[in-house]
């Protein structure tokens, strides 16, 4: 049975009910529907508790996809209750974690406009993100930093826009990354678009956002790496360079 991604249509939703379709062997929970973000494209999955009838909750380590996108698995910490088979829960999403990925995610996708190289990696973190560029040119980091922060003072509007497999297929060129495979499989796929009719950037991208670049708040790039003769490593982490 196939699990509904109710964080695809509303990145602010951190609580809901939903139904229990089955426990894996390994103590794994699915569930009819969940806005728990499941692990990809860089962005780790979500933490939190399902809440029982009882009052009593079951701890959540991490949330992933099961043998393909359709299943969203939410995996217990250990030494949990388990809940029974048709149980109804309480979804609690950890929020105030949620909301950081929300904005190093969104900073992320900045970073890409202001620095419009390939991307070969990307790993986003609560408190320092990571965006590897097919680069070889060098680059100031203070400079950069400056960019970001007019794009957040900005304050551009981040929306989603929907597209089909198929629109994608036939326009590979949208996607910016080399090795990360955007969010196909699912019928659709979402366009992250920051400005007025994307003016900003557009971009297939299934991880959560927020609303409006200035939610990012205060971000700087804290270091760049060279990681071989055609790649630089840029490590972007929330405050103001110390």
């Amino acid at each position: 049975m196939t699990t509904l991604p109710l964080y695809r249509d509303d990145f602010y939703l951190s609580t809901a009910e939903a139904v229990v379709t089955a426990i894996h062997e390994d103590g794994a929970i699915a569930l009819d529907q969940t806005c728990f973000y499941a692990a990809s494209g860089g962005q780790p999955g979500d933490t939190g508790f399902l809440e029982r009838a009882d009052g009593s909750r079951i701890e959540l380590g991490e949330t992933r996809h099961g043998a393909d996108k359709s299943v969203i698995l939410h995996h217990p910490l250990p030494d949990q209750p388990v809940p029974q088979l048709g149980e109804k829960l309480v979804l609690h999403v950890n929020w105030p974690r949620r909301y950081k990925l929300m904005r190093m995610h969104t900073a992320c996708h900045l970073l890409s406009v202001v620095c419009s190289y390939p991307i070969t990696g990307a790993s986003v973190g609560e408190e320092e993100s990571r965006i590897d560029f097919d680069m070889s040119e060098t680059i100031d980091k203070d400079a950069v930093t400056a960019d970001l922060m007019r794009l957040v003072n900005e304050n551009h509007p981040v929306y989603v826009s929907w597209i089909t497999d198929e629109d994608l297929a036939s326009n590979p060129g949208i996607v910016k990354s080399k090795n990360v495979r955007p969010p196909m499989g699912l019928g659709r796929v979402s366009l992250v678009c920051i400005g007025e009719n994307s003016a900003v950037d557009s971009q297939p991208c299934g991880g959560t956002h927020v609303s409006e670049t200035q939610e990012v708040g205060a971000i700087h790039i804290a270091k760049i790496e060279k990681k071989g003769k055609e790649n630089r490593r840029f490590r972007i982490r929330f405050g103001t360079p110390e």
